[in-house]
């Protein structure tokens, strides 16, 4: 059976059609702007946001370095960084027997503002995977988070 010239084109420009919405889905982000030349002004802000995104990480760190804890319900996890299409990153545990958080949860949602402003700056594309919660465990009196299960998905940005 042979199809109608008139149908086999409009057939032929509709494949085209979606095959060029598919890949322009997978797009690349726009090209780096190029470096300042010595004698222009640089932008402060632009050099300053990932400088202070990694000074906010060393604190979150130094916050959540002593997760001591006597039992299970001392023992949570805060979902840090950010990713390109929302959500953390990872988690990182933290325990409750000498702090009540609040410092900890200041810091990291100070380092995720950076970090989706810096997203924003760089056009960041991200895979959308939802990094889920593994939870946290009083182990050998040090809260640590609960391993991964076994269909967990890697953690990429």
């Amino acid at each position: 059976m042979k199809l109608p010239s008139s149908l086999l084109l409009s057939t032929r420009l509709a494949a085209a059609g979606l095959l060029l919405l598919m890949t322009s889905a997978c797009a690349s982000p726009p090209p780096p702007a190029p470096p300042a030349s010595p004698g222009s002004p640089t932008s402060p802000a632009a050099p300053a946001a990932p400088a202070a995104a990694s000074s906010l990480w060393q604190q979150i760190q130094a916050a959540s370095a002593n997760p001591v804890c006597d039992n299970d319900s001392q023992c949570h996890t805060i979902g840090v960084g950010a990713k390109a299409c929302g959500g953390p990153q990872s988690y990182l545990p933290w325990s409750s027997k000498q702090d009540d958080g609040a410092t900890l949860k200041q810091l990291v949602e100070r380092h995720a503002a950076a970090l989706r402003a810096q997203d924003a700056r760089e056009a960041m594309m991200s895979t959308c995977s939802v990094v889920s919660d593994p939870g946290a465990s009083c182990r050998a009196n040090r809260c640590v988070l609960n391993p991964a299960s076994a269909g967990s998905q890697p953690n990429v940005r």
